[in-house]
């Protein structure tokens, strides 16, 4: 099955802003079972039901199912993880350097 894309999910460049600051798997911290599902498809969901507005059941079928989703927004969004990828995004935002703004045009320069 190929993978469809959606005009919310992440680019390579903003997961890569992104993957430092999820919380580690149980099973690299401590005991546990393997992570199975995929963070950044994960993270694709949630973009789209930001973007979309959509209810958790009507989550596609493309994405993880809507109960892991959903576990995973709550998780996230108890343990602030959600302000933390904020501040980080307006961080990396605020590096990049703005192009000029263009002056306006001047009335006596204008012919007509």
């Amino acid at each position: 099955m190929t993978e469809r894309t959606y005009p919310s999910d992440v680019t390579d460049e903003e997961w890569s802003v992104v993957k430092p600051l999820r919380p580690p798997a149980k099973s690299e911290t401590v005991r546990g079972r393997r992570r199975t599902v995929n963070l950044c498809a994960v993270y694709n969901a949630i973009r789209y039901i930001c973007r979309t507005g959509c209810a958790w059941e009507y989550l596609p079928h493309d994405f993880p199912s809507p109960k892991t989703v959903y576990g995973y927004w709550r998780k996230w969004e108890r343990k602030g993880i959600w302000q933390q990828v904020h501040q980080e995004v307006r961080k990396q935002l605020r590096k990049k350097p703005r192009a000029p703004k263009p002056l306006p045009p001047d009335l006596l320069t204008v012919n007509l």
